[in-house]
């Protein structure tokens, strides 16, 4: 008898109904979406930071992503495997406080590094937002409705982008960007609140087959044991089997690199994307953030729940479209993006760019609902956490830095060989071992802008440099769109046999 079958021959009823976790997901979206708002609010108001602070496009990216990536990652093994045992409701009240007051705290950042420092802060709290949000959606949703669930929960990537670019543009423009940080950041703290008295937290296993509670009286928390005198040992033994489960079978490993890589397009892409349509096309602000607000609640908001939803419907014939479906997308996102990024009208630009998150952004949902169901229930916070430990250093630490610093790279090279402006001569001449350059840039042209009182030539010189450099770098990290997309190929290869496998090894447990 099938899951499906089963499940409509029993007579018992679920212990939630659908208006409250329908309510349960509202908040933890919620949550997410002032993660990515908190998180993202750097790619919007960066340009006015870089100035302000005298900044370098690498000192830039290191704000965007590997200051913050570096203990959100970290941290998230630890936290996760708190998750698997403690309440996941609190956890994630806890991290809302955090991160919530140190993005208000950037607002007082007087310096580079101080504005790091409160950045890394933002990184520690956010940690503890999506490992016990996936376990918590995993109990909440059966199988069959969790890649569709967790699109839902991945919306607020976008809907958290959207907000950010909108809210933040605006707000850096009327008041500045400390202002921004500040307003951004104290709403989360009021959702802490929420989250924690309304949010009940389920028991382990709820929504998968065999394991539902009767009645509403089963729901209460689990007794667990006090760690022994070898838990160390225990935990990392757990932490291997949970890796071993994403790394060491074929089609999930591929579906990890289409992530990761993916990822590290958009990361670097975004962090540079506001900042690019400023410096090419002199936009104030406000207008870019309602640009990338309008890109982000659109198109990659359709995207994203398309993503979910289409794919858990597809996979009722074949699984493998857990797979196949960001793989599609990603395959057409990519070179619109680059005909986007190489327009020499703002608006032709945006409006291309409406177009190719609908397709890219398909990849979330599919991707987080095989890795949920690849693992044991709890180990389920712990799985997300070693996806996002992988997935962050690499993308959200190693995106914008690496942009920034290509970007960098091409500005110097364009600052000294003026007219040029094709990649492939650009890298041949940075990577080529060429002389050394007698003029430079930064030095030059600090913050990217030539000192007030400059020659009219100077300044021409250094606007021109960095808006082709920029160019340059986002297209260049770009091209990982395509590479992702060719692992997600790879993995739909053995998808449904692994996902078959792990089903029947869960149901002989149980028997």
């Amino acid at each position: 008898m099938t899951d499906m079958a089963r499940s409509a021959a029993s007579p018992r009823r679920p212990v939630f109904s659908r208006a409250y976790t329908g309510t349960v997901l509202g908040f933890l979206l919620a949550a997410y979406t002032f993660n990515f708002i908190d998180r993202t609010i750097v790619a919007t108001i960066g340009q006015a930071i870089k100035v302000d602070l005298k900044l370098t496009d690498l000192q830039l990216g290191l704000l965007g992503g590997l200051s913050f990536a570096v203990l959100y990652t970290l941290l998230g093994i630890p936290i996760a495997r708190l998750a698997e045992r403690w309440n996941r409701v609190s956890i994630i009240s806890l991290a809302l406080v955090v991160w919530s007051g140190f993005t208000v705290a950037c607002g007082f950042a007087g310096s580079f590094l101080t504005l790091l420092a409160m950045r890394v802060g933002v990184g520690v709290g956010e940690a503890g937002c999506s490992p016990p949000s996936h376990s918590l959606i995993s109990d909440y949703f059966e199988p069959k409705r969790r890649a569709s669930a967790l699109s839902v929960y991945a919306f607020g990537i976008p809907l958290g982008s959207m907000i950010g670019a909108v809210a933040g543009g605006w707000l850096a423009k009327t008041f500045g960007w400390r202002v921004a940080f500040m307003v951004v950041g104290a709403p989360g703290l009021i959702l802490a609140l929420l989250v924690k008295l309304i949010v009940r937290e389920p028991p382990r296993g709820h929504s998968d087959p065999v394991e539902r509670p009767v009645s509403p009286d089963d729901v209460a928390a689990h007794a667990v044991d006090a760690p022994g005198a070898g838990w160390l040992w225990t935990e990392l033994k757990e932490l291997a089997a949970v890796t071993a489960k994403l790394f060491g079978h074929w089609p999930v490993l591929n579906m990890v690199l289409g992530v990761t890589l993916t990822s590290v397009a958009g990361y670097g892409v975004g962090q540079f994307s506001s900042p690019y349509f400023i410096r090419a096309f002199d936009l104030d602000y406000a207008t870019v953030g309602l640009i990338f607000g309008l890109i982000g609640g659109f198109s990659s908001g359709l995207g994203t729940l398309a993503g979910g939803f289409l794919s858990d419907w597809a996979s009722r014939r074949n699984p493998a479209w857990y797979s196949l479906t960001p793989a599609i997308g990603l395959t057409i996102a990519a070179p619109i993006y680059v005909l986007a990024y190489t327009q020499p009208n703002w608006h032709v630009a945006a409006l291309i760019l409406l177009v190719p998150g609908i397709f890219h952004y398909t990849y979330l949902g599919p991707t987080f609902g095989v890795v949920q169901n690849v693992v044991e229930t709890r180990q389920r916070a712990t799985a997300t956490a070693v996806l996002f430990l992988f997935l962050n250093i690499i993308a959200l630490g190693g995106g914008p830095l690496f942009t920034g610093w290509i970007i960098d790279l091409f500005a110097q090279f364009n600052f000294t060989h003026p007219g040029q402006r094709h990649i492939v001569p650009a890298l041949q001449g940075i990577f080529g071992g060429g002389p050394v350059a007698k003029e430079h840039f930064a030095a030059l042209c600090p913050g990217g802008i030539a000192p007030k009182g400059s020659p009219a030539a100077l300044a021409r010189r250094c606007h021109v440099s960095l808006v082709t450099a920029t160019r340059q770098g986002i297209l260049l990290t770009a091209l990982c769109y395509g590479w992702g997309a060719f692992h997600y190929f790879l993995g739909a290869f053995g998808l449904a046999k692994r996902l078959a496998a792990v089903a029947a090894e869960r149901k002989a447990r149980e028997a």
